[in-house]
């Protein structure tokens, strides 16, 4: 469609005698498009004619109802109202009736070298050995250079934030007097915006290298663009078609992609890359301590029964002789630290990215050797006099699985009662047949003394 301003043009041109041809040179139009204006109908060309106040009303009604979709406000008129206006000549009218709030400009900040940092952390969905998790990309940058630096996380708590800040603070070798975050719970203990109050432990921790933070307006994210627009760039460059083995090869390439990416790659903004610029920004940073503030969580746990402590859902081994103590258990970003007294005891990797896991160090949880058990003082009185006993004995012991003291005394019982030669034949027939039951084995034994006992000699009838 042709501006209005470009066919007003056309006519005053042409009522002026100028040809078709100087027409289209002088507006840079073709002749065909110069003679389609003319032909059309000079209303056509005129300004829209405002709405009437009954149209005003309707179109108010139900762009409320529509929640401000246009497509859903053609549906409802042509429904109700039979009005079937082109989408065009709908967003026009929605435009004049000043219905739709016009969006407000973006705000842009200057800054000075060294004068602002900002921080944020970002959800991305990536892959670790082949498992697909939701890793916490926490990311700062400097105002001024654009300077990068982001690390990932399993988790962002104030642990990790502490343990982030400190990173970052060295990797750009010093600090800005203000860093700007959003109202997040991990650094506020109340509050928002300009009223927010900080945790004192962050605040804390923040002084000793240099800086304080700052909380800006409530959805106000322009604020810190310099830190959130990164992340887009991050999720679209630095991860797709990466693989990772674990959360430290996975820094290990988002480090190397900062320092051969991000930072050297020239911005339009700068006119240079935010290496470059920082160069020049560096002179303007706070220095950073000579001694550098230690990252760390202490706790107090009694060791349990198995032997070990327990931190983030995840156990850690103590010697055994320390079950049912109670020690002091320091977690790093790195390590978790078993103390006694004031002496470490153990020092374990931290599982940091697990759940439900457990860490056992050598020597922590001895097996004792299993002695062999002495026989009982029954076996040893019936064992060693014949093989057919001896074979029998150990069978039956086998059999009743430890639970053969009652058994052996009865064996023992019927081998004193009864003659030898009769006894050990009801053995071998037993043995030969698996029979174990002791009250069946002394009928064998009555069948075969009978003959020996007593004189079944047949009588006369």
């Amino acid at each position: 469609m042709t501006p209005i301003e470009i066919r007003n043009s056309v006519f005053t041109l042409q009522q002026q005698g100028n040809s078709l041809r100087e027409i289209g040179r002088v507006l840079h139009l073709s002749r065909n498009t110069v003679r389609a204006i003319l032909r059309a109908p000079q209303s056509a060309a005129a300004s829209p004619e405002p709405l009437d106040e009954a149209l005003q009303q309707r179109l108010t009604e139900v762009y409320g109802r529509a929640k401000g979709n246009a497509v859903r406000m053609a549906q409802i008129l042509a429904a109700e109202h039979d009005l079937r206006p082109p989408y065009s000549t709908l967003t026009r009218w929605v435009r004049q009736a000043d219905l739709r709030k016009p969006e407000k400009r973006s705000g842009e900040y200057h800054f000075a070298p060294g004068q602002e940092m900002q921080h944020d952390t970002s959800p991305h969905k990536l892959s670790i050995a082949g498992k697909h998790i939701t890793a916490q990309c926490a990311g700062l940058t400097l105002a001024y250079s654009r300077r990068l630096f982001i690390w990932y996380y399993p988790r962002f708590t104030r642990f990790e934030a502490k343990d982030f800040l400190l990173r970052a603070a060295q990797f750009m070798d010093g600090t800005c007097p203000r860093c700007v975050i959003d109202n997040t719970s991990v650094m506020l203990a109340g509050g928002a915006g300009a009223d927010a109050v900080f945790a004192p432990e962050m605040a804390a921790f923040a002084r000793t290298l240099g800086f304080k933070f700052m909380a800006h307006r409530v959805n106000d994210p322009d604020r810190k663009a310099r830190i959130e627009r990164p992340f887009a760039w991050i999720e679209g460059n630095f991860l797709p078609g990466r693989s990772f083995t674990s959360f430290e090869d996975l820094n290990a390439q988002a480090l190397l992609w900062c320092t051969e990416v991000a930072n050297a790659k020239p911005k339009k903004s700068l006119g240079m890359a935010p290496e470059a610029a920082y160069v020049m920004e560096k002179p303007y940073l706070t220095n950073l301590p000579t001694i550098l503030p230690s990252v760390y969580e202490v706790f107090d746990r009694v060791v349990d029964l198995y032997g070990y402590v327990s931190v983030d859902t995840n156990r850690y081994s103590s010697p055994e002789r320390m079950v049912g103590k109670t020690v002091t258990v320091y977690k790093h970003y790195a390590t978790v630290e078993i103390h006694y007294r004031r002496a470490l005891l153990a020092s374990h990797p931290r599982l940091a990215d697990l759940r439900d896991a457990r860490s056992t160090l050598p020597g922590h949880h001895t097996i004792p050797k299993r002695t062999s058990r002495q026989p009982s003082l029954q076996a040893q009185l019936l064992c060693g006099q014949t093989p057919v006993l001896d074979a029998y004995v150990g069978a039956l012991i086998k059999h009743l699985n430890g639970r053969s003291t009652r058994a052996l005394n009865r064996l023992l019982h019927l081998q004193r009662s009864y003659p030898a030669q009769p006894f050990l034949a009801a053995l071998e027939q037993a043995l030969k047949y698996g029979l174990f039951d002791l009250a069946r084995l002394e009928t064998l034994v009555l069948r075969e003394v009978a003959g020996d006992f007593f004189a079944l000699e047949d009588r006369p009838s």
